[in-house]
């Protein structure tokens, strides 16, 4: 499927294009029964990805999306009926970058006169727990941008990512670990019985906000909630079904977990964000106490199942 050239489809715009969230939805709008204009955000149109992108009839913006370029990114939102944004915290390094470049993308959208923004957010653990669980910011930067973008009067929808599946895959902290009998350990400062809201990012999430988009009831105003929820041990079991391997949970201290973090190369305080976000899960819920199920029946969302999501990785994921 490819990208409209008809003058009458809406006009989208994506920032990010080339990366997890953005490619998901360039995706679900390209697969659309509808047709859509799509112009993809990027540093550089000369990526691979990009160049993927261009093929399927996407037009290729290089744009900066940061301070200091507000009036490249509102140039950017000219004629735009559809902005996706998001931001990446760990490429912005700091809780102020983020929500700065957050408040640019939304002032940049008024000054264009988008007519649907929609904002991958996600819930402050900070404001859930009154103030006890403030150390992750990449949580709390994006519920900031949420209240600024609630106050400027562009119309927005929310749909925020669940919790990434390529997460455990992926070689970093939060990823199974081989054992040398050939099992597989997930390690975790929290019990197995978490509940945990999942979603297969570039596969999937794309669905969730081309719902936002399309499905009666929604558009501006509205929310989509992102995502599949599952436990920690009815994940692994999932997986030991699938693979005929032995996948086990190993629940572990503070201590323990941040020498996993900090023993991957990552820095102390990425390590007490880590532990809080599961804390905050585990205490309050991904999405606090809202009501996922029936949110997804008023979307119109069928969400993968665990297993569908798993049987969908690619070749080679769980070797």
């Amino acid at each position: 499927m490819v990208a409209s050239t008809d003058s009458n489809a809406p006009l989208a715009v994506i920032i990010g294009v080339t990366g997890q969230q953005g490619g998901s939805v360039a995706n679900a709008l390209t697969e659309s029964s509808k047709p859509y204009r799509i112009i993809g955000l990027t540093r550089d149109a000369s990526k691979p990805k990009a160049q993927g992108w261009a093929e399927k009839g996407v037009k290729l913006h290089e744009v900066d999306v940061s301070v200091g370029n507000e009036a490249a990114v509102a140039k950017a939102f000219e004629n735009a009926d559809i902005v996706f944004a998001v931001t990446s915290a760990l490429d912005l390094r700091t809780k102020e970058n983020e929500i700065a470049t957050g408040k640019l993308m939304v002032d940049a959208a008024k000054v264009a006169k988008v007519k649907h923004f929609i904002w991958s957010p996600l819930e402050s653990p900070a404001k859930w727990s009154k103030g006890r669980l403030n150390a992750v910011w990449t949580f709390d930067s994006k519920a900031e941008i949420t209240e600024y973008l609630r106050a400027s009067g562009v119309p927005f929808s929310l749909v925020p990512a669940a919790g990434y599946l390529s997460n455990l895959f992926g070689g970093g902290p939060l990823a199974l670990t081989k054992q040398p009998d050939g099992s597989y350990v997930m390690r975790r400062p929290c019990s197995p019985k978490t509940l945990a809201y999942i979603v297969d990012i570039p596969r999937d999430y794309g669905m969730y906000v081309r719902a936002a988009i399309e499905n009666p009831g929604m558009g501006p105003g509205s929310e989509v909630l992102s995502g599949t929820l599952t436990s920690y041990e009815d994940m692994l079991a999932n997986i030991s079904q699938l693979t005929g391997k032995k996948y086990v949970f190993r629940q572990v201290n503070r201590e323990e977990f941040n020498g996993i973090v900090t023993g991957a190369g990552l820095p102390p305080s990425l390590a007490d964000m880590l532990y809080e976000m599961h804390k905050f899960i585990s205490e309050f819920g991904y999405y606090g106490d809202k009501d996922v199920a029936a949110n997804h029946k008023a979307a119109g969302i069928v969400a993968p199942t665990i297993m569908e999501m798993l049987r969908n990785q690619p070749e080679g994921t769980f070797d």
